[in-house]
């Protein structure tokens, strides 16, 4: 089992950045597909980013795509999310979620181990 631990999120202006980081506690991230969700008030949970095992292959929701950058740590203990030009409808809890899979995928059901978030606020 694995736990994952978020940190960097806070509030920010429209148009800053934040990078948010993920760190597991006790084993290597190597071995796990790794992703990003958020969920803003009143809505559902949705995917934001997927890093794949290998850490070859990403994947983005279309509303990030270009701003939003997922990655690993060389030594393979932290994943990040570099996020740019923020927007004020970026603003949710963002959850760092993990699962053995050797394919990357954007349903939330395929990750067991989950993060307990961090909050970004980005104001207008």
């Amino acid at each position: 089992q694995v736990q994952l631990v978020e940190s960097g999120g806070g509030l920010v202006q429209a148009g800053g950045s934040l990078r948010l980081s993920c760190a597991a506690s006790r084993r290597t991230l190597s071995s796990y597909t790794m992703a990003w969700f958020r969920q803003a008030p009143g809505k559902e949970r949705e995917f934001v980013a997927v890093l794949s095992r290998n850490g070859a292959n990403t994947y983005y929701a279309d509303s990030v795509k270009g701003r939003f950058t997922i990655s690993r740590d060389n030594t393979k203990i932290a994943v990040y999310l570099q996020m740019n030009n923020l927007k004020p409808e970026d603003t949710a809890v963002y959850y760092c979620a993990a699962d053995t899979l050797s394919f990357i995928t954007t349903t939330q059901s395929a990750y067991d181990y989950w993060g307990q978030g961090t909050q970004v606020t980005v104001s207008s």
